[in-house]
């Protein structure tokens, strides 16, 4: 099964693709998708659609594994953040994938055991779970995948496909 995970953003959008398997999980590909940040909405929006889709038709994912909103207070950000994921869902339906969210607190759990885990420590995670040399940069990517983790730990039987 491979799974991308997204972290949304609409001035730094992460991405993280990895194959779940029985053998196991492998990193395919993790980066961010950048967006000017005085660039009108409307404009970033249509780059973070143009790139996002080409890169899940250079992989071809199964399923998209997204975070959900959380935040208490600041509401400009989580209304540029809600577009972002916006763009995300619609880019799923139309590629037919499956679609998970998860919050912060669930892909921590799923990833350490602790829900308050620290950034540090979730990269490390990432790091050790798809067994790489180096933690993954930039921290958007590193939460992107920290996401398409968590959906195969968490998906009954993904990870044994």
């Amino acid at each position: 099964m491979r799974i991308i995970g997204i972290d949304p953003g609409t001035g730094i959008l992460g991405f993280g693709v990895i194959d779940a398997s029985s053998k196991g999980l492998r990193c395919i590909d993790a980066g961010v998708i950048k967006t000017p940040p005085k660039q009108e909405d409307a404009l970033r929006l249509a780059t973070i659609y143009e790139e996002l889709g080409e890169i899940i038709e250079q992989h071809k994912p199964d399923v998209v594994s997204v975070e959900k909103l959380f935040f208490a207070q600041n509401v400009t950000t989580a209304m540029s953040v809600s577009q972002a994921r916006g763009v995300v869902l619609l880019l799923g339906q139309q590629h037919g994938m499956k679609l998970y969210e998860f919050t912060p607190l669930q892909i921590k759990q799923a990833l350490t055991g602790y829900g308050k885990a620290t950034k540090q420590q979730m990269q490390e995670m990432v790091r050790v779970v798809l067994k790489l040399q180096d933690t993954p940069k930039p921290d958007d990517a590193a939460d992107a995948l920290a996401a398409a983790i968590c959906c195969s730990m968490t998906v009954r039987g993904m990870s044994s496909t």
